[in-house]
């Protein structure tokens, strides 16, 4: 897509799920702002943010901001569905030419957008933000998201950037080819890898959170590394299968150890050591491809009830 090919005053749109942002969502939007009236203006804009249950007054701040802006939009969750529920149901009501996914803790910085918007002029449809470095995060962090991104990557059938979060501007084309996508347990950074066409990257350096503490626990963390593991490939289940049979070759070669032992010699004394060890392994094994497993049969059985990703409570500076 050339920037001769399209419309007059085509529409960006602005995606930012939101969680407890009081302290930094005003200076979140002063800074969008600023970054749209250096855009191109040929563009129009929308900003759209998705309070996911906040119990701090960020609700009410941007509605008071958007009460005085008409590009300002806000939609409100009926409780706290989590970053990428919210993040879709901002998606779903985005009606941009191409959107913008930012958080609102600024750690990722709006100003690289315009420069996003001239990759996606020359015709990128997923331009996505590579961290260079991750300043404001502790070693643990750095090194887990490392080796989780390393590890999706490896397990997946398809190529998954490394460094890389949900920071990314991507053309209308995607955003209607994740509204086709059915699954519950969404990793929308996966998704959008998974639908292909034309991707790069711009690199930066990820700031420190402007204020307030980081909504992404351990907890939160591990389930996403989860979601993103299990959503993309059949490799965890034939793992689980590999470790079965590595199991099976051992203890067969320890029972022909301990027969040996017992018609062949006359050192045989009962002993409690390789009873336990036996048991211990292929208990531990046996353990883990059942976790596996029941990852799978989890992800199954929230598919199956089908229950809408979200619940709406209120849209702010929507038509209808």
């Amino acid at each position: 897509m050339e920037i001769s090919s399209l419309e007059n005053n085509a529409l960006i749109s602005w995606v930012i799920p939101c969680f407890n942002e009081a302290d930094v969502v005003e200076v979140t939007i002063k800074r969008i702002k600023e970054v749209i009236a250096k855009s191109n203006s040929i563009y129009k804009h929308e900003i759209i943010f998705i309070d996911d249950g906040s119990t701090d007054q960020t609700k009410d701040i941007i509605k008071s901001i958007a009460s005085k802006d008409s590009r300002i939009k806000l939609l409100v969750l009926s409780r706290n569905f989590g970053h990428q529920a919210a993040l879709q149901a901002g998606l779903n009501f985005a009606y941009g030419n191409a959107v913008i996914i930012i958080d609102a803790d600024l750690q990722d910085p709006p100003e690289i957008a315009n420069k996003m918007i001239k990759l996606w002029e020359e015709g990128y449809e997923v331009i996505y933000g590579k961290r260079e470095s991750r300043r404001s995060e502790s070693v643990f962090k750095r090194i887990s998201a490392k080796f989780f991104y390393k590890l999706v990557r490896y397990l997946s059938d398809f190529d998954i950037p490394l460094d890389t979060g949900d920071f990314r501007l991507i053309d209308r084309r995607i955003v209607n080819a994740l509204k086709l996508m059915p699954e519950k347990s969404r990793y929308i950074r996966g998704l959008i890898s998974w639908t292909g066409f034309r991707q790069t990257y711009i690199a930066y350096e990820r700031d420190e959170r402007f204020a307030g503490k980081t909504k992404y626990s351990l907890r939160k963390m591990i389930n996403l590394a989860l979601d993103g593991l299990t959503a993309f490939s059949k490799t965890p289940l034939r793992l689980a299968t590999y470790f079965g049979l590595i199991a099976a070759c051992v203890a067969t070669l320890g029972i022909l150890y301990v027969l040996l032992i017992r018609f062949l010699t006359s050192t045989w004394v009962p002993g409690w050591a390789t009873v336990t060890l036996a048991i211990l392994m292929t208990s531990s094994v046996q353990l883990f491809c059942l976790g596996i497993i029941g990852e799978y049969i989890g992800r199954n059985y929230l598919e199956n009830k089908d229950r809408p990703l979200y619940l709406l409570d209120e849209k702010v500076g929507f038509d209808s």
